[in-house]
């Protein structure tokens, strides 16, 4: 399974940003997909994931400012950011799960600074 992350950015506190990402490959029996991020210094953590039946689940730091997306069909997933601060920089990863395995895209970078 390949992931390809896109729509980093600079961008400024209170700006918006949307993140996609791309499986391809053997992508068959995918449950999971999410993102996760990095901040410098920091352990990598969860932001939102999204089931194949469609349940969402939120860090709650972002909960009512990002919101995730599926397509199932084209194996995408988004994350729509707002109101983004700047405790929100971070390299962001793709996720996607099948069964005990667990894939990773390259990561994008985004930063929110003034």
């Amino acid at each position: 399974v390949q992931l390809v992350e896109s729509g980093g950015g600079l961008v400024q506190p209170g700006g918006s940003l949307r993140l996609s990402c791309a499986a391809s490959g053997s992508i068959f029996s995918i449950d999971t997909m999410g993102w996760y991020r990095r901040a410098p210094g920091k352990e990598r953590e969860m932001v939102a994931t999204t089931t194949s039946g469609g349940s969402a689940n939120y860090a709650d730091s972002v909960k009512g400012r990002f919101t995730i997306s599926r397509d199932n069909a084209k194996k995408t997933i988004d994350l729509e950011m707002n109101n983004l601060k700047p405790e929100d920089t971070a390299v962001y990863y793709c996720n996607a799960e099948r069964g005990l395995s667990a894939y990773w895209g390259q990561g994008t970078q985004v930063t929110v600074s003034s």
